[in-house]
């Protein structure tokens, strides 16, 4: 999956434990009619890949979508998702791409038309 949209936050590496597990948060608000804030982790390895992004810039982040079950004390399960982040890549900023002219419509007859006497060679 993918989401895409304007980075608001960026953390520093965090490292836990005696193994060393690292872990970095990002914040990405989408770029929809009502924006969300989603916050997507990059975890081990993956949080180098942050270091050349700044707030404010247009990003895609591929992701991975991960639950888990935690049974509490009182025996009661509770379900917990995360976003993984295993990708990013910068884009351009909305109407930073110019579109290119269409023809006018009023050549479409003109262009639509063929000669009759040219063999028809399309497969279908």
């Amino acid at each position: 999956m993918e989401v895409t949209g304007k980075i608001k936050l960026i953390n520093e590496t965090q490292t836990f434990g005696a193994s060393g597990f690292r872990k970095r948060e990002l914040v990405v608000t989408t770029n929809e009619q009502y924006p969300q804030m989603l916050m997507i982790e990059f975890i081990q390895d993956k949080c180098d890949l942050l270091n050349n992004y700044q707030v404010g810039q247009d990003v895609k982040v591929s992701i991975n979508l991960r639950g888990r079950e935690w049974i509490n004390p009182e025996g009661v399960a509770k379900y917990f998702n995360s976003i993984q982040g295993w990708r990013i890549e910068a884009v351009q900023a909305e109407g930073g791409q110019e579109v290119p002219p269409m023809a006018p419509l009023d050549n479409l007859e003109t262009i639509s038309k063929t000669d009759d006497n040219e063999p028809d060679d399309l497969p279908f």
